[in-house]
């Protein structure tokens, strides 16, 4: 699972493999998702801009992305009644603060009452990397390595992924998400340090959560930045012939034009999407036009909010500000 620098960022070559081991154990019977961190609060939890989940699938518990501020989760979970104390494994999306910053609060609030609650962090190579903000000088601007040393001497193990693999029967991190279509879903103000000089930040790291459903793929992403339309591309060709029905968490088009949400829709048409949370990152008009676009109704696409919930059985629950 260690990857060995940037050249572990090249990722096709380990998907057909990935493939052939997907559906083995069958699909999961029961998936459930629970958003803990997102801009809209209901009548219970705290928005911010970041984006947190908890994800269910059968017995096995995870956590996916942290939230921004550092106790935002730890106050939404306690008031949604969500226990995270039996939760191992947390997935960092990418670098940035707005996924990656309740972790450290996470853990040591957790640790006391379980010491393996959080204690093993899924990461894709390249989320390390140096960076710097466009106009800020020198200054570092990836908060990842120093809260990797912070969490690693804390007890917590890191595990970097250079391609899809498996958590758990049917949980599959896409890892490093092969950038098929040209989608710029990701913010233009960061670089990265290279001997070289400084690069543009594409988010190489950026992966997301796939899951096998009885109606097809459940994919979970913390913003989008390598795209949804290159995400969808990936979940699908590491399970082949099947759709993803659902897509739930940050797809990053608050600013998109008409032109790049008609593209959108079209891939969600073609990977068979019909039920969509569109949470932090995605903007409100963003969602109501794919809504639109994609001919669902107002049950299948929603505004994810803080406690707000996505089930392979039930489908989604919005809560009262969205639904």
């Amino acid at each position: 699972m260690r990857a060995t620098g940037l050249a572990a960022l090249a990722v096709l070559g380990g998907l057909a493999a990935s493939a052939a081991l997907l559906g083995e154990e069958g699909k999961p019977r029961a998936v459930k998702v629970t958003v803990l961190s997102t801009m809209v609060a209901d009548l219970t939890g705290i928005g911010e801009w970041g984006f947190a989940a908890l994800v269910e699938v059968d017995g096995y518990r995870l956590l996916f992305d942290t939230g921004h501020r550092e106790d935002t989760v730890v106050r939404n979970a306690a008031e949604l009644k969500v226990d995270l104390s039996n939760v191992t494994d947390v997935i960092l999306s990418h670098n940035h603060l707005d996924h990656t910053g309740g972790l450290l609060t996470l853990r040591r609030s957790l640790a006391a009452k379980s010491p393996r609650a959080l204690s093993r962090a899924h990461v894709a190579p390249g989320i390390f990397l140096p960076r710097r903000e466009v106009g800020q000088g020198d200054s570092e601007a990836n908060p990842m390595p120093s809260i990797r040393e912070a969490y690693t001497a804390g007890g917590g193990t890191i595990v970097e992924h250079a391609r899809a693999e498996k958590l758990a029967p049917g949980v599959w991190l896409t890892g490093p998400v092969a950038r098929r279509h040209p989608e710029k879903n990701y913010p233009k103000r960061w670089r990265i340090v290279t001997a070289d000089g400084a690069v543009e930040d594409t988010i190489p790291e950026d992966q997301s959560l796939v899951v096998e459903t009885g109606d097809g793929l459940l994919v979970v992403t913390g913003c989008g930045h390598a795209g949804i339309g290159n995400i969808l591309a990936q979940a699908r060709e590491m399970v082949p012939g099947a759709p993803v029905r659902a897509v739930v968490g940050g797809l990053h088009l608050l600013d998109a034009d008409d032109a790049t949400l008609v593209w959108t829709a079209e891939r969600m048409r073609e990977a068979g999407v019909r039920k969509l949370m569109g949470a932090h990152c995605t903007g409100l008009e963003a969602v109501y036009r794919l809504r639109a676009l994609l001919g669902l109704d107002r049950a299948s696409v929603v505004v994810g909010a803080v406690g707000s919930s996505y089930s392979s059985t039930t489908g989604l629950d919005p809560l009262w500000l969205a639904h």
